[in-house]
């Protein structure tokens, strides 16, 4: 993810840009449906084959994720519901990108590709389940290499380079952008689920009164980690996610 100090200097000066709208009448989810329809049209663009302007409104697309939620801070209008739809339009518009981009391989013939996109999509959509579904169950889950601010810059930057007809290697920018895009989320999805089922190991030692396990790069652990909580964990862990 990018660092704190960055999204707080983002999250400052979106706040003071978005500050004359604070006593219009235009509220936070009428910007996040708004960055949604742009989206679409970006989405619309690639698909058509006009990757350049179509990288362009994507990335003037991505702008509502901040100018949302920073009117809301500066018109005090800090709402659970406006939260739920801007973590659901959010997801609605990967998807809709991923189908564009997936139309645009699909028109061209192209064998492999489509498969990288569907794979890309299907972590994307992971990651943020993963760390909605801990944090419903009171788990925190803020880690990983590909949140969705990462891939947005890279599925933009992408489209832009190919668009400029730009070469890495033998392959074009976006195919290399949706592999890291395939391997990246799907990893960041597994390291989530990784720290989740640390966090709840700890719990179920703290619950039979062990203490806590040493860190994985102790240089001499001198106490030895019981096998039960371990199998406990992991067992309630997949129980609780076959819920949803």
């Amino acid at each position: 993810m990018f660092t704190q100090k960055f999204q707080a200097w983002v999250r400052r000066w979106a706040e003071r840009l978005v500050g004359v709208f604070r006593d219009s009448p235009l509220t936070p989810n009428m910007l996040t449906l708004f960055g949604l329809v742009i989206t679409g049209l970006g989405a619309l663009l690639v698909a058509v084959g006009l990757l350049l302007p179509g990288g362009i409104v994507l990335a003037f697309a991505g702008f509502f994720d901040v100018f949302d939620g920073a009117l809301a801070r500066a018109a005090g209008k800090v709402y659970r519901y406006g939260a739920f739809l801007d973590s659901t339009v959010d997801r609605y518009s990967e998807g809709v990108v991923y189908l564009g981009i997936l139309i645009y391989f699909l028109d061209r013939h192209d064998g492999w590709r489509p498969i990288v996109v569907l794979v890309a999509l299907a972590g994307s959509f992971l990651v943020s389940y993963v760390r909605a579904r801990a944090q419903s169950l009171g788990f925190t889950c803020d880690v990983g290499i590909l949140a969705r601010p990462e891939r947005v810059v890279i599925i933009v930057a992408g489209l832009l380079l190919e668009a400029m007809g730009l070469k890495i290697g033998g392959a074009t920018p976006l195919t290399v952008a949706l592999v890291i895009l395939a391997i990246g989320t799907n990893f960041t999805a597994v390291q989530r689920v990784w720290v989740v089922w640390q966090q709840n190991r700890e719990e179920l030692r703290a619950l039979r009164g062990l203490p806590a396990s040493p860190p994985l790069n102790h240089p001499n652990p001198s106490q030895p980690t019981p096998s039960q909580p371990v199998r406990t964990a992991m067992r309630r862990f997949f129980e609780d996610l076959g819920k949803t």
